[in-house]
Order: C-alpha cells, then sequence, then structure tokens
C-alpha cells in the first residue's frame, strides 16, 4: 500500500487540526508539509497580541497562553461554526490552553487538570509519590526569602530547580550549603529577569529543591490513544548530565540498554502516565536509571521540541519514511497508518551546546561538518549579532545536527565528530550594551 492509498479522497471535506505553538517556525512548517500531504487543515493558535490583524498572514488565532480558559473561550467563538477534529500543543506553554481548548470543543484530550499538573515540577513529584513512583526527597520554597539550608532539611548533593520552565534552564547542582546559596540566588536572579517575567510563566515566585538523582538519563517518546500507551522510542543520552548544569546535547535511538532495563524503563513510563491521568496525545518524558531503579524525572503533554523531532522516522509504506509530524496528524484524526513502527536504522541528533555566554560573530567550517559521513543534516538555529546564553540562564542551542547509521555507537561517532569540526566565535557582550536576548528553539 503506498502512501496515496493511506491519504484521505481528494474530494471529501478536509479535516481541521488546531495547532497550538508559542511561534511558527521549523516545526510548524513540517506540520504544514505533512497536513498537506494528508488534506487536511491546519489551524495555529499562537501567543500574540490579539490587536494585530494578522500580521504574518497565517490567519493563527491570537490568545494568551497564561490565561488557558481565557484562551480556550476566544477559540472556541472564532472557529464557531467549524467542525474541529484534533488538537495538538508544540511545547510546554501552549499544552495548558490546548487541554481546555479541546475541552471546550468536545475534542478528546488530556485533562486539563492533568496538563497543569505536568507543567509544574513540584506538582509532578508530588503525583509520582503519591502513586508509590521512586522520586527524591523534594521541598518547594519562595525565591525571595533564600532559605539555610540546615534548618529545612536540605542535604546535599540537591538540585535546584525553577517550578515551570523547560530545557533545563535555571537547573542546577549543590554539593554544599555555599554551593546551594550561590544556585538559589542564581536562579533568584533568573527568575526574577525581565526577560523570564516578559513570558508570563506561572510560578516564578518559587523553586523546587529535591536529592540529586545519579545515573544515566534516557528520553521516552510516546503516544497515548484513549489511555493506552504506545512507545515510539527510548532516546539515550550518552553525554552524562552530573551538573552543576544540565544542558542536553546528543539522543541517539535505539538505546543501547539492556532489553531489562528497557522493559523496565517502559513499564515506568505506562505508570506515569496512569498516575499523571494522561490520556490523548504525544508524551515526551524523562527518566534516570541507576542500580536503585527507574526514576521518572518529568513528564510532558506534547511530542518532542524543536528540530529534535527530526531523528524519528517511520515506516507506513513501501515509499520513504514519514516524519513524527505526520504520525500525530495521522493519530490525531484516527486515520490508517498511524501505528506505522519506527524505521529500524538507527538515528540520532545532537543539540549543539553553548561553550559561554555571548554575542555569536560567526560560524565556520560548515560545509566541512556537514560533509561528515553519516550526518544527514546541519542546520545553524542562531543568529550572527545575537546574544545567546550559556545555561544555567540559557535555553537555546547554537543549531542541530543530524545523523543516520546502522548501530547507535555510529552515530553517536559521527555527531561528535562533525560537531568537532565546527568553530563559533562568540565574543562577550560589553555592559553597555543591551541587547535582547535571541530565544531559539529548545531541545527534547
Amino acid at each position: 500500500m503506498n502512501r496515496e492509498a493511506l491519504s484521505p479522497a481528494a474530494n471529501t471535506t478536509a479535516k481541521r487540526l488546531l495547532l497550538f505553538a508559542t511561534k511558527l517556525g521549523y516545526q510548524t512548517k513540517c506540520f504544514e508539509d505533512a497536513a498537506r500531504q494528508l488534506g487536511v487543515q491546519l489551524t495555529y493558535v499562537t501567543d500574540r497580541c490579539h490587536q494585530l490583524e494578522d500580521p504574518w498572514g497565517d490567519q493563527a488565532i491570537p490568545v494568551h497562553f497564561e490565561s488557558p480558559e481565557k484562551a480556550a473561550y476566544v477559540v472556541k467563538e472564532k472557529l464557531r461554526g467549524r467542525e474541529v477534529t484534533g488538537v495538538l500543543a508544540l511545547g510546554d506553554r501552549p499544552a495548558v490552553a490546548a487541554a481546555y481548548a479541546a475541552r471546550a470543543l468536545g475534542i478528546p484530550y488530556n485533562h486539563p487538570a492533568v496538563v497543569e499538573a505536568c507543567r509544574s515540577k513540584l506538582r509532578t513529584r508530588e503525583v509520582f509519590r503519591n502513586a508509590g513512583l521512586p522520586v527524591p526527597w523534594f521541598r518547594s520554597f519562595p525565591i525571595a526569602a533564600i532559605p539555610e539550608p540546615a534548618l529545612v532539611g536540605v542535604s546535599f548533593p540537591c538540585v535546584v530547580k525553577p517550578l515551570s520552565l523547560s530545557a533545563s534552564q535555571g537547573v542546577m547542582r549543590a554539593n554544599n550549603r555555599d554551593e546551594f546559596l550561590a544556585a538559589a540566588s542564581r536562579l533568584r536572579r533568573l527568575l526574577q529577569s525581565a526577560e523570564i517575567r516578559a513570558t508570563r510563566e506561572p510560578n516564578l515566585d518559587q523553586m523546587i529543591v529535591e536529592g540529586y538523582v545519579p545515573g544515566r538519563e534516557v528520553a521516552v517518546e510516546g503516544l497515548l490513544t484513549d489511555g493506552a500507551l504506545r512507545i515510539l522510542a527510548i532516546f539515550d543520552k550518552p553525554d552524562p548530565l552530573e551538573g552543576p548544569y544540565f544542558e542536553e546535547t546528543i539522543y541517539v535511538t535505539p538505546s543501547r540498554l539492556p532489553e531489562s532495563t528497557q522493559k523496565q524503563i517502559e513499564k515506568c513510563v505506562e505508570d506515569a502516565t496512569r498516575a499523571l491521568g494522561l490520556t490523548d496525545g504525544p508524551i515526551h518524558a524523562e527518566f534516570r536509571t541507576n542500580g536503585g531503579g527507574i526514576w521518572p524525572m518529568e513528564v510532558a503533554a506534547r511530542p518532542i521540541g524543536g528540530l529534535c523531532a527530526r531523528a524519528l522516522r517511520f515506516s507506513i509504506s513501501e515509499g520513504e519514511p514519514v516524519g513524527l509530524e505526520e504520525l500525530l496528524l495521522r493519530h490525531a484524526f484516527r486515520m490508517p497508518g498511524s501505528d506505522a513502527p519506527r524505521e529500524t536504522e538507527a538515528s540520532g541528533v545532537m543539540m549543539i551546546p553553548v561553550p559561554h555566554s555571548g554575542i555569536l560573530e560567526s560560524v565556520s567550517r560548515v560545509p566541512s561538518a556537514r560533509a561528515t559521513h553519516r550526518i544527514t543534516d546541519l542546520v545553524i538555529t542562531a543568529r550572527l549579532h545575537d546574544y545567546i546564553a550559556a545555561w544555567p540562564e540559557g535555553s537555546s542551542y547554537l543549531g542541530f545536527l543530524f545523523a543516520t547509521g546502522n548501530t547507535p555507537e555510529e552515530v553517536e561517532r559521527a555527531l561528535r565528530e562533525a560537531h568537532r569540526k565546527l568553530r563559533f566565535r562568540i565574543t562577550p557582550r560589553l555592559p553597555v550594551e543591551h541587547p535582547a536576548t535571541h530565544r531559539m528553539p529548545a531541545g527534547g
């Protein structure tokens, strides 16, 4: 059966999907291409000023994601008289508004309270603890009054985190009292910065402190249908994430962990999604594995972020494999092919790390890196002459490298070799300058 046979007939009424996204870019373009192939319609819902009359010509519905119930009302009013079949959210911020909108429109999706729990690291920890899943000790504190650790039961090593930021932004490890106080002060400055305040994220006045969990970290991509979970991929993260900051770099699938460990991870993903109450749509989850078992760290009610989705391809027919975006559209519309398996070839992505904060002045040796054996693509997303912040203040990468190969080891070698060839010149920002921090697509 070919892809055309799996597509809706040309004379049928096109189905419509609401795609919630903070901004339009690389990932939404992939959804547009997939929608065109399938003959379905996309309607964007984005976080922008409602007083601007379609400034980018994308006919997006403007809402404010920090007011999800109001956003759902706006969406319902705008779509009055038009049928909507499915809802998807790209990124953590739009997910809650998408859940409220789906509920208002009568579309099967995750309950808003469940998605809100996924957005809060504190609430997620509470849910996992109450369900009997392995969790480190944890405490929440207001950022305004940094506590004396000995007085509030903080032990070391520990991890200081914001409650709702993503991409490991603001996450720091502390091995003693002085490091804890320094990390808490640094997090307070970040959360009180004009840039972060402008995002209107919830819970910017609180932080969570939890015990550090040693071990290797993996990411899991999954898809829920009426509560039944299908694992799409388990990604190894070969670079150890041990702190003091937790910038992610390489994802490679299939996992090289023992089959028994992978089965434990799959069981833990099922337990975590069930504990949270997730029922429909994509999930992206993070876990740590060590001698003490499998530790669920986070579960997000959305697909893998940014360009990282390009590391996943699915064998939907005899032709070329399709991307995650088409698979998610088929799933949302209950089309044939939504159960397609991941291609057998190993694949991976490197989120190109930021060595230090500053102004990106130049990027060189790109053709050499792109020509590396097994590299399939290289995308530099950071713009020249913009300021880019390193972790923990940062949450954006210099770009993305992609590779495929016969084995995960071959993919990892290719990514590292290509990265070694690249040259980035980043200069310090002068104190007198105040350029806006450039926020590029985040990773998984």
